[in-house]
């Protein structure tokens, strides 16, 4: 996340933001030992700059997938906890831009404020692993603790990861992305977000579910009680965005770090690594596991 200074923005592009390309063709030479070289087309991933403006005032740029940046924008808001409800983001909007895209956010005044204080507090740091956060006291803070009343049956996991493969279109295009999906308690996939970036993805993903929470419809149904399924590794970071959106499991297919396992044991996530077919492995709340 690169901090962005409050300056005046230039004028907007007449390209239309839903017009950009998550991938794109290009020429290449296929090498094989042996058998030489031969001319080919592939498609390549796009990663593109995305700007996070909230209340007319650029606040971060991230590399990301041009694709469900509405979801992205308000998931991060959530993650990262400028927001603490998806009822206080009034607005959502993208913009091409010359150099990349941009999401305009219009957020409640008090939340804009806490947010200009955090940006102040961070001028003049250089090194800032744990970005917003300047003392350990407020890093063990910045966790809620979860409800402990979700299970997650191993079989619904299985049946996720089996339909999980056929639900990622652009990485079947360009095999440079990673997904994040909601699956219900019956293991349904309900949702798939894809991005470049793992956290990109899960904020996507996070920002779908709270848009659907809101509208307290039917299209909320299996929102509640589920998990989310992630096609990379589990970092602190994974573990603070799912806690910080309330979402009790998750579930990835890569491993998880070590403070990770702690975090989510702490927090009352439902943690697991290394999920491939039949099989996983439990690092935090175990018990909540039904095999």
């Amino acid at each position: 996340m690169l901090p962005m200074p409050a300056c005046p923005l230039p004028a907007e592009s007449d390209f239309d933001p839903a017009d950009w390309p998550t991938a794109r063709s290009l020429p290449v030479s296929r090498v094989a030992v042996g058998r030489g070289a031969c001319e080919d087309v592939d498609e390549v991933v796009e990663e593109v700059p995305v700007a996070l403006v909230f209340n007319g005032i650029s606040h971060a740029v991230m590399l990301a997938s041009p694709a469900d940046l509405e979801d992205f924008a308000l998931g991060f808001a959530l993650s990262e906890s400028i927001v603490a409800d998806a009822a206080e983001v009034f607005d959502r909007e993208v913009f091409a831009r010359a150099a990349g895209l941009e999401v305009r956010l219009e957020i409640a005044a008090r939340r804009f404020l806490e947010l200009k204080a955090r940006r102040r507090a961070l001028v003049g740091r250089t090194g800032c692993g744990l970005c917003g956060v300047d003392s350990l006291a407020e890093f063990e803070r910045a966790l809620p603790v979860l409800p402990g009343g979700l299970r997650v049956a191993v079989d619904a996991v299985r049946q996720a990861l089996a339909g999980l493969e056929g639900r990622q279109p652009l990485r079947a295009r360009t095999g440079a992305v990673h997904a994040a999906a909601w699956v219900d308690g019956a293991g349904r996939i309900v949702a798939v977000r894809e991005d470049v970036g793992r956290h990109n993805a899960l904020d996507k993903l996070i920002g779908w579910r709270a848009t659907r929470l809101a509208a307290r419809d039917a299209a909320a149904h299996g929102v509640h009680d589920g998990f989310a399924l992630v096609s990379s590794r589990a970092s602190y970071e994974m573990v603070q965005k799912a806690a910080r959106a309330g979402i009790g499991g998750l579930i990835a297919v890569s491993a998880p770090t070590a403070m990770a396992c702690r975090l989510a044991e702490q927090s009352g996530l439902i943690l697991a690594g290394f999920a491939r077919g039949e099989r996983l492995v439990a690092y935090a709340n175990a018990d909540r596991l039904i095999a």
